[in-house]
């Protein structure tokens, strides 16, 4: 396809040298040619074997797609390619997060290393480059003193030596007082860190302590006013029973009284009836006579 689109190309170029001018000749040749190059640029073996990739998965979820549809009349297997790739995008763009947060991090950490080791490091590079200036110095004397040329020296040359001496014990001090301020810097920071971690989580747990305080109010309030409940509930069925027993109780006496009478007017019942017999029976006995 490059060589085909090549071919097309010299063709329109020839066909615009015939029939246009230059300049509308030029500006068609570079359209041609920024087309040609995003025409290459698209047909890279990347961006055909993605392609590839892309239509083997498409073909793949459209044949698994038609199967289920076959099989099961429904949509399901689309669903599930789109929830996984939508994991997959999610679970990328939580690596691509990660990376940037551990870049910025790493960087950050950097920084801060950089700024505490700068005065230390700069001291140190200092007192090395005096250190060699000091062994250039010592060897030119050397140099001065033994090379046979007997010369007569003056006094500050020859007192260089003690001097330079001196000056290398001062930078010396110098660094160590350096490196123990840096450490007591660097102690007093963590110490700093911590005190404020210790305050945080001393402040933190005083909350914890209030708020377990204050559930534990709430819980006794809560409980205090299920035992009145429970009392005034208790109370109430004690009454309740009380009650029914005490209608119970009366409802027995109403039920023995009404037995009673019964009893009473049955037994009165009984009586007249022997009586009206009785008296039946003198008068019958009076008419025979």
């Amino acid at each position: 396809p490059p060589a085909q689109q090549r071919t097309e190309l010299h063709l329109k170029t020839a066909r615009l040298m015939a029939g246009s001018s230059l300049s509308h000749f030029t500006g068609k040749l570079h359209q041609s040619q920024k087309q040609l190059g995003i025409q290459e640029r698209l047909f890279t073996p990347d961006n055909l074997a993605k392609v590839q990739k892309d239509r083997q998965f498409l073909s793949d979820v459209i044949n698994g797609l038609m199967v289920n549809l076959q099989k099961k009349n429904n949509f399901q297997s689309l669903f599930s390619v789109v929830e996984e790739q939508r994991k997959k995008k999610a679970q990328l763009l939580d690596i691509i997060k990660g990376r940037l947060r551990f870049t910025a991090l790493q960087k950050e950490l950097l920084d801060i290393h950089k700024k505490q080791n700068y005065p230390y490091a700069y001291y140190i590079n200092h007192t090395l480059l005096m250190a060699m200036k000091f062994e250039t110095k010592c060897a030119l004397l050397d140099s001065i003193l033994y090379s046979g040329i007997y010369k007569p020296l003056p006094e500050s040359l020859i007192n260089i030596n003690g001097v330079l001496f001196a000056l290398m014990q001062i930078l010396c001090n110098s660094l160590l007082s350096l490196n123990y301020l840096c450490q007591k810097k660097n102690l007093q920071e963590k110490l700093q860190f911590w005190i404020q971690q210790y305050e945080k989580e001393m402040e933190k747990k005083e909350q914890e302590i209030t708020a377990l305080q204050n559930k534990r109010n709430i819980n006794k309030a809560r409980i205090q006013e299920l035992s009145k409940k429970c009392r005034d509930m208790q109370e109430d069925i004690i009454e309740d029973r009380m009650e029914k027993e005490r209608l119970r109780a009366q409802l027995e006496k109403e039920q023995r009284d009404r037995d009673a009478a019964i009893k009473v007017k049955c037994h009165f019942r009984d009586s007249r009836k022997s009586r009206s017999q009785e008296n039946g029976y003198e008068k019958i006995c009076r008419f025979i006579t």
